[in-house]
């Protein structure tokens, strides 16, 4: 039966050949995530930095804590603390010792990652002075040459004040980072954290003096003191955690896609195989064949889709960079390693199983039926449903229904966990897949009915072709359906996300103005204080710091916001479900829920500058994950710069009862002119806090609907050129009926009409039970709030759809009217 199969294939390559195509696709899709993923795990050694001319760097040792499974700037307890003087003076006793301290430093109009460091361990990381000198006092700094020179006064914006310097010389760029250095007694002033240490003496006496106490690094580890090894783990987790979840979604997409192209040229070849069992072949050797046929066709499209994925994967890669999702350094080396070879394997078997899978039904249903049977059934594809099929549409059916129901209702907290939502949201969509052949009878009469009284004979051709084929049109109806309904699905959920967190930021902040961070990370301290010298103004800025909780052997941190008690319940309208905020006070602290603390219970707390706490639980909020916080009390502001970088994230401001708005006003934006602060109200902090929550949302759903109407708007093309290329025989009837040119393009042209807006009413059906589901979930998160769609978008979507709908009806119709053209001259020549 192979030759059998060979010889089909190339007699009938036309039918194939969407499927080849779709296949290609769809492997080098998965061929090209797997490649990013696996790639991600093995990154060649990135050089070292600022610590490339030093033999030896001390650091403290972080036993047990994986930056992985921390978010970017939360340090360890041991990294928080920093060394300690006793261990300097324990190194420093070797040999040479520098110290090195890392904190925010930024010149006005500076980039906002700007760093401070002390001038004597400049030299190590490349830096030369290319005029004047070294700082030798306080107020003196080294600068970059290309923001300021010699002799210049320049403010320099730190966590503690916003204060003018002399620049006593500049270096040259390194490109790895931007500082500022500052003489030693200053750098400690502003930084009291010794962040490591440079030990010019012998290695082995280092570690002989340092024993346990801290981690030694030479060589390579280097590069584990730099800033850029906590960066670009952020990217990457970034990466690895975007692309499985793309994969997921648009792996199985492709699969069904892929699957379906493949049944249903199966399914246009009945006349073949009722023709093969009436001259004996046993149902046996039709499956042989088809399988056969499978093993050829996915093998070939396998092997090309394998190779197109090595070679696109960094163009996958090149996206996500542009986005801002992996480190502009990301690539994708094609080579003999297992980080390469087993992705394409994997890809190249996905290949061979969803051919030969989406082949396997058709195969079984072409060889159980009976000769006669198969060759009366020959001229339409399906009369009606089989039991089988559905049985699978009722189950797709409650297993959509009843997925999106238990979000809404049982698990609300899923639609805030993208990795996890974007792959809920395919259900419904895949269901309404399942069901097309039972919907294409009903929704074609729905959809002509307002033609059901038309003169021409094209709209009762049109309903009478869909009703007699419903196969075939459930088939090229699929990719419109999936395109459209995912899309609209993952998009409008995404806005409506977006605007629920908006609605519960805004309800949450009482406070009639605010300052945000403007072209920096956070706002000083010394800004905040001339605010609130301001007459008739109250401010709270809170400062983030990290609490840390021992669990056995290892510790678990959360953030902790520095206010006072005063300022937080004039600013922030937290919903108290035990306890009161009345009842903070310098030895308490309010919590989550979702910690899961009891009300008046005693906490033992490690604070960042590693002091040890206990504090009692005064109050219990309800929070969101991602939103759940401890407030402090103001006494551990201090250790806000040993946990990040000592910075306000934001200020909340109310002015009091009988305070003249316009002067009061004028005098904050006059105290933060040229601070790094900009003044606004809270509608204005509201909107901008929430373009930041949800960019990194909005980059994962958004650029997998990207990746899936990539796939989808080709394999609409795709599937309806197979389809249309394969009904010679109905063009040929149309036109020994006395059918024109015109009247057979727009018999096929309304045709592939009605199968776009079947696929646009199923999509639409099953984005229904989506945003149903969402705002059951977001009811419960943060009440009443509006679902979102962004109907221009999705509305260029169908359009988009439709029109490669209709080219992939036009150009094979045209083709074959042309060459019967053809042929009719050279008859009657």
């Amino acid at each position: 039966m192979i030759r059998v199969a060979f010889q089909t294939l190339r007699a009938r390559w036309v039918s194939f050949l969407g499927t080849v195509v779709a296949l290609v696709l769809g492997v080098a899709q998965v061929a090209a995530m797997g490649l990013l993923v696996t790639t991600a795990f093995d990154l060649p050694d990135r050089p070292v930095e600022r610590f490339a001319g030093a033999g030896t760097v001390v650091r403290p040792q972080s036993d047990g804590w994986d930056p992985a499974h921390h978010d970017l700037g939360v340090r360890s307890p041991e990294a928080a603390r920093g060394l300690s003087t006793e261990l300097r003076d324990r190194v420093a006793a070797t040999g040479e010792t520098v110290v090195d301290r890392a904190f925010y430093a930024q010149l006005r109009g500076g980039p906002e990652d700007q760093v401070g460091h002390p001038w004597p361990v400049a030299r190590f990381g490349g830096y030369r002075l290319t005029d004047g000198a070294a700082p030798t006092s306080d107020g003196q700094v080294v600068v970059p040459s290309d923001q300021a020179r010699t002799g210049d006064e320049v403010t320099v914006l730190t966590a503690s004040t916003v204060r003018t310097y002399t620049v006593s010389g500049t270096v040259g760029p390194v490109g790895y980072e931007d500082a500022v250095f500052f003489s030693e007694a200053e750098a400690a002033r502003l930084s009291p954290r010794i962040d490591s240490l440079v030990a010019l003496g012998s290695a082995d006496a280092v570690r002989e003096a340092v024993g346990e106490r801290a981690d030694v690094l030479t060589g390579q580890d280097r590069h584990k003191a730099d800033a850029s090894e906590a960066e670009d783990r952020e990217t990457l987790d970034n990466t690895i955690t975007l692309v499985p979840v793309m994969a997921s979604v648009a792996g199985t997409t492709a699969i069904f896609v892929v699957a379906s192209t493949f049944a249903f040229a199966v399914v246009q070849r009945r006349r073949e195989v009722a023709l093969l069992r009436a001259i004996g072949a046993t149902p046996k050797q039709v499956r042989k064949m088809v399988r056969n046929e499978a093993l050829l066709v996915g093998g070939l499209a396998a092997a090309v889709g394998t190779v197109l994925g090595l070679f696109g994967a960094q163009l996958l890669a090149d996206m996500l960079i542009s986005m801002g999702v992996s480190p502009d350094w990301f690539t994708v080396t094609p080579s003999l390693h297992w980080t390469v070879l087993a992705p394409l394997a994997a890809a190249f078997l996905v290949g061979l199983l969803v051919s030969v899978g989406g082949a396997a039904a058709a195969a079984r249903r072409a060889g159980s039926v009976q000769p006669v049977e198969a060759l009366r059934e020959a001229a339409v594809d399906d009369t009606g449903v089989t039991p089988g099929r559905a049985l699978l549409g009722a189950v797709a059916l409650l297993g959509g229904v009843g997925w999106t129901a238990w979000i809404a209702t049982g698990s609300p907290v899923t639609v805030l966990s993208p990795t996890v939502y974007v792959v809920s949201l395919m259900v419904p969509v895949l269901a309404a897949a399942v069901l097309a052949p039972m919907a294409v009878g009903p929704l074609a009469r729905l959809l002509m009915w307002p033609w059901r009284r038309a003169t021409g004979p094209t709209a009762m051709l049109v309903r009478q072709s869909a009703l007699t084929a419903r196969r075939r049109t459930a088939a090229t109806a699929a990719p419109v359906l999936l395109t459209v309904g995912l899309a609209f699905s993952l998009l409008a959920a995404t806005d409506s996300l977006g605007a629920a967190r908006d609605s519960g930021l805004q309800n949450r902040i009482v406070s009639d103005y605010a300052l945000a961070p403007d072209d920096t990370p956070g706002i000083s301290t010394e800004v905040v204080d001339r605010v609130a010298e301001v007459p008739g103004v109250k401010i709270a800025a809170p400062l983030l710091t990290t609490v840390y909780w021992k669990d056995e052997d290892r510790y678990d941190e959360n953030d902790g916001l520095v206010v006072d008690p005063e300022a937080l319940k004039r600013t922030m309208d937290l919903k108290v479900v035990e306890g009161s905020l009345d009842d903070l006070d310098e030895n308490s602290m309010a919590v989550a829920d979702l910690w899961h603390m009891d009300l008046g219970s005693t906490q033992t707390v490690l604070m960042a500058d590693g002091s040890t706490q206990k504090l009692k639980v005064a109050a219990v909020y309800e929070a969101l994950r991602g939103e759940d916080v401890a407030y402090l009390p103001p006494r551990f502001s201090d250790t806000a710069l040993f946990a990040r970088d000592g910075l306000a994230r934001r200020a909340y401001i109310t002015l009091d009862e009988g305070t003249d708005r316009a002067p009061a006003t004028a005098a904050i934006r006059e105290a933060v002119e040229g601070s790094g602060a900009t003044f606004m109200s809270r509608d204005e902090l509201v909107a901008s806090e929430a373009a930041y929550a949800r960019h990194l949302n909005e980059v994962r759903q958004r650029s997998t609907a990207v990746i899936i109407m990539m796939f989808c708007f080709i394999a609409i093309l795709n599937t309806l050129l197979m389809a249309t290329a394969d009904r010679r025989r109905d063009l040929a009837v149309l036109r020994a009926a006395g059918a024109t040119p015109r009247q057979v393009l727009r018999f096929f042209v309304a045709e592939s009409l009605l199968v776009s807006a079947i696929g646009v009413v199923l999509a639409l059906a099953a984005t229904a039970v989506n945003l149903a589901g969402l705002w059951g979930a977001l009811l419960q998160l943060f009440g009443t709030t509006p679902i979102v769609v962004p109907f221009a978008i999705i509305g260029g979507v169908a359009v988009v759809s439709t029109l490669l709908a209709l080219l992939g009806t036009v150009l094979p119709v045209g083709a074959a009217l042309r060459a019967r053209a053809v042929q009719l001259i050279g008859d009657r020549e």
